[in-house]
Parts: structure tokens; C-alpha cells; sequence
């Protein structure tokens, strides 16, 4: 009898005891709840509710923070072909193209002789025609997305073609194909040469390509 009166007052103190855990779980659930809320207490009140922006691969869930990626083609080669009475040809269709999803632009643009050939001011090739063979200079000339005509103008080791971003060379986001891309135009005069040549690299050209940013 008397166990039975001690689990009698063993259950009317428990019961209590849970009552109040779950109550104070389900005002602690209210209390999380209504803090995902702005609450407005009067008509005709108002709230600012944030727009938030995280730039991460991994959506709303998180994820590395990172920014838009740029990704831009360049020509792999600019080759030129120097024909026995000394004209030059050089290949069509090259293309800058931005496959970003912003806008870019061109930089700058420089040229570095190589392989023991030297730059020299771009001009008619007539003004070669005097050098001695095997002189083994260049004169080279660009132009990107039909802007103006950049070219070396001296005999220095690299110069630039390009300095600052000009007229064609601000390319769109690849969701616009008629701007995502610029014409890459070039030529050259190249002094005479004695004995034959086959893709013998004479210069590199590097480009530099950025964001196309505000300001």
C-alpha cells in the first residue's frame, strides 16, 4: 500500500515537471519563429525587410564566397607568312571572345621580340628594302574589335601596342554574342632572310584582359 501511495506522488510531481518542459520548448519554438519576422503593431506601420546577396556556388546553403568568374579566349597563335619577294600574310578571323558572364575589356597589349629578332617601326616594307639580310627585324601592327591601328614604333626589346583599353576593345557579358567578342586584325613587315624558316617564333604579344568596371 505504501509503495503504491510513493508512485502516486512520485507521478503527481513528474507530470508537473513535464507539463512545464514542454511548454517552455514551445515558447522557445514561438520565440525563434517570430525573430525570422518583422512585426508591425499599428495600421498603417511599416517595416525594412534587407535584400541579401552571397556570391557562392553553393546557393543558400553556403558554399566558398567567390566572385563572378572571368573567362576569356585569346588567339593561341598570330602567325605570318613571308612570301620571296617579301610580302607578308597574316591569317584572318582571329577573335578575343568573353565567355564571362560581364563585361571585359582589353587593358593593354604588349610585344617582346624573341629568338634574337628585333622590333622596329611598322611601316610600308619598302623602308625594309634597304636593311641587310638576315637583319631579322619586325614591324608589327594591331587592331582589336576595328579600333584604331597600334603599332611598334621604335627598336625597343617589348613595347606597348595598346596602354590603355581604346575604342574595340570593350567586350559584353556572353549573354550578348553581337559584344561578346572583338576581331583581332594584325600586320607585319619582317626584313629578308637568307636561307628558309618554318613557325620560328619571332615575338609574343601578351594581353591583358580585366573586368570591365564602373569608374
Amino acid at each position: 500500500m505504501k509503495a503504491k501511495n510513493d508512485i502516486r506522488k512520485r507521478t503527481r510531481v513528474l507530470i508537473p515537471v513535464l507539463v512545464a518542459a514542454v511548454l517552455c520548448a514551445a515558447a522557445l519554438s514561438v520565440t525563434s519563429l517570430a525573430g525570422q519576422y518583422n512585426e508591425i503593431g499599428q495600421s498603417g506601420g511599416s517595416a525594412v525587410t534587407p535584400v541579401s546577396l552571397t556570391t557562392t556556388n553553393g546557393g543558400l546553403e553556403g558554399g566558398d564566397i567567390t566572385p563572378t568568374k572571368l573567362d576569356v579566349a585569346l588567339p593561341t597563335s598570330l602567325p605570318l607568312a613571308m612570301a620571296d619577294d617579301g610580302s607578308v600574310t597574316t591569317a584572318t578571323g582571329a577573335r578575343i571572345v568573353n565567355r564571362s558572364y560581364g563585361a571585359v575589356r582589353v587593358k593593354s597589349v604588349t610585344i617582346t621580340a624573341a629568338c634574337g629578332w628585333n622590333l622596329c617601326p611598322f611601316g610600308d616594307r619598302s623602308t625594309l628594302s634597304r636593311e641587310k639580310v638576315d637583319s631579322n627585324k619586325l614591324g608589327f601592327a594591331i587592331r582589336i574589335g576595328g579600333g584604331p591601328l597600334a603599332a611598334t614604333s621604335s627598336s625597343d626589346r617589348t613595347q606597348y601596342l595598346i596602354s590603355y583599353p581604346m575604342d574595340g576593345c570593350f567586350l559584353t557579358g556572353a549573354g550578348d554574342p553581337s559584344g561578346s567578342w572583338a576581331s583581332v586584325e594584325y600586320h607585319a613587315i619582317v626584313t629578308p632572310v637568307s636561307s628558309g624558316l618554318e613557325a620560328e617564333v619571332v615575338a609574343g604579344c601578351v594581353f591583358v584582359v580585366e573586368w570591365d568596371t564602373v569608374g
